[in-house]
């Protein structure tokens, strides 16, 4: 007996088989950001319409974060919440990355994305009438706009970091040591040295130095002065007023 084929239903499984594969393509690529594997979970605490939800991707695969940015988002599995801090242990928690987004309540208040951890394109920030409160733009950790300055041509060896901030010197100024350590740290607001700056030994992290500036960036009647001073053994050599 002769065989037949029905090619009209062939062609259909085979429309039904290259769909379901762009479907699964598709589901696939929602997850990947930045050439990247991720995760997506949630983050809850709270209680009533005081209730605070975050959404957030983490990395399928645990990578290696830029040890010169001082702020890495993690998860972190003991507390079951997303913190802020200079270094992960893998075993402890997942990097951040991928689109986050942050509800109180039914209200979205703060949303952005991750790379590696660290804040990457634009961030913004409402209030619960929906008003955008604050803009910011990133580049994997730093303020996008920043000045950056390395000790080396191929750009390994970050030196110095400059916020800046729609054109102005704004938020947390790093110079580093050659070895990687911070070697000076403080804030800019509005093109000024706010509060305390500290200056660092290139070793242990140990401070060298603490310079106390103004707390208002417009009060120019207010000498900086030496607040405290060690020496490389961590005694203290000097204690100013405040």
């Amino acid at each position: 007996m002769p065989m037949t084929f029905d090619m009209e239903h062939e062609l259909e499984l085979s429309e039904e088989a290259k769909e379901a594969t762009k479907r699964k393509e598709k589901r696939r690529k929602r997850k990947v950001f930045y050439g990247l594997k991720t995760k997506k979970s949630f983050a809850r605490r709270g209680y009533g319409d005081k209730i605070e939800l975050e959404i957030f991707h983490y990395l399928k695969d645990y990578k290696e974060t830029d040890p010169y940015v001082p702020e890495i988002y993690w998860f972190d599995f003991t507390r079951k919440r997303i913190r802020t801090t200079g270094k992960i242990e893998d075993k402890r928690g997942v990097v951040l990355h991928g689109p986050y987004k942050r509800f109180v309540g039914e209200q979205l208040v703060e949303e952005g994305i991750f790379y590696k951890g660290t804040k990457h394109g634009r961030w913004t920030t409402y209030d619960r009438n929906d008003m955008l409160t604050d803009k910011r733009k990133y580049y994997r950790g730093w303020p996008k706009d920043s000045k950056v300055r390395y000790y080396d041509d191929k750009q390994t060896k970050l030196k110095e970091v400059i916020p800046i901030v729609y054109g102005q010197k704004e938020g947390t100024y790093y110079y580093f040591h050659e070895n990687g350590t911070v070697a000076v740290k403080g804030e800019y607001k509005e093109d000024e040295k706010v509060g305390k700056w500290t200056e660092y030994y290139p070793f242990m992290g140990r401070r060298k130095k603490e310079i106390q500036y103004p707390s208002d960036p417009y009060d120019h009647s207010y000498s900086p002065f030496i607040s405290k001073e060690w020496d490389r053994s961590n005694k203290l050599l000097y204690e100013g007023k405040l």
